[in-house]
Formats: C-alpha cells, sequence, structure tokens
C-alpha cells in the first residue's frame, strides 16, 4: 500500500470537493492510503509538493485545483506557471498526477470535476498510480 498526498488548490469548493472524492476513490479502490493538504492557491501547489517531498511520508501525489478564465491575463500565469512547477518535479521523479483543471466558465469546470461524467480527479490518481508503477519498475 502506497501513501498519497492530494494537494488542492482551496479555492472554488464545491468543484474541488468533486475533484478530492474521484482522486481519492481511484486510490482508495486500489487500497492506497490518502491525506488531503489545502493551500491557497495553484501556484502554491508544486511548492507544497515539493516541501511534503522532503518528509519521505509519501509515496506519489496527486494536484488538485480548478483555474477559470477571468477577465485579466492572471489566468495565463496561474495555469501555466502551475503547470510549469509540477512538470519540473516530475522531471525529478516525483510521481504527480496533475489534476488542475483549467477551463472558460463553470460549465465546463462541473463537467471535469464531476465524478459520473469526465472525473479528472480519478484521472489525476490514475496517472499518479502509472507513475508511481513506473518508479517501482525502474527500481527507484
Amino acid at each position: 500500500m502506497a501513501k498519497f498526498l492530494i494537494v488542492e488548490a482551496r479555492f472554488y469548493d464545491h468543484l474541488n470537493d468533486m475533484l478530492v472524492a474521484g482522486a481519492r476513490a481511484a486510490l482508495e479502490e486500489k487500497g492506497h492510503g490518502t491525506e488531503v493538504l489545502t493551500v491557497p492557491g495553484a501556484l502554491e501547489i508544486p511548492g507544497a509538493i515539493a516541501l511534503a517531498v522532503e518528509s519521505g511520508r509519501y509515496d506519489a501525489f496527486v494536484a488538485i485545483g480548478v483555474v477559470i478564465r477571468g477577465e485579466t491575463y492572471h489566468f495565463e500565469i496561474v495555469a501555466g506557471e502551475s503547470a510549469r512547477g509540477i512538470m519540473a518535479l516530475t522531471m525529478d521523479g516525483i510521481a504527480i498526477g496533475n489534476g488542475i483543471i483549467t477551463v472558460e466558465n463553470e460549465e465546463q469546470a462541473l463537467a471535469r470535476a464531476d465524478m459520473t461524467r469526465k472525473n479528472k480527479g480519478g484521472e489525476a490518481a490514475v496517472a499518479a498510480l502509472a507513475l508511481l508503477d513506473l518508479r517501482k519498475n525502474y527500481g527507484l
């Protein structure tokens, strides 16, 4: 049994609840343990994961958040830089499933967060599992 840390940017509560539920369900179905860490926004997720890695308490991670396009350039910065930070960590060999959804509006977010529809939280957990398996296959 592996230990997963789900790091969520708690900005849209109702959407995050669905994403976290999807991630937890996918991991617990396979017999893995989960904890949830909440950070203020998507930009803080990579840093929180980097700190958690140093603790040695977790085998893999799932990043959860929702970024909805607004009227300013901030959307592009948050979406791009959070993805860049997560990718940098995965390139260092950390198993992370990226479940930060970036959408135009709340309707799109609901479709992606809902476990009975696109279940992007569950998909991110499955991605983290795949990367963890890959690490194990390489003896890491």
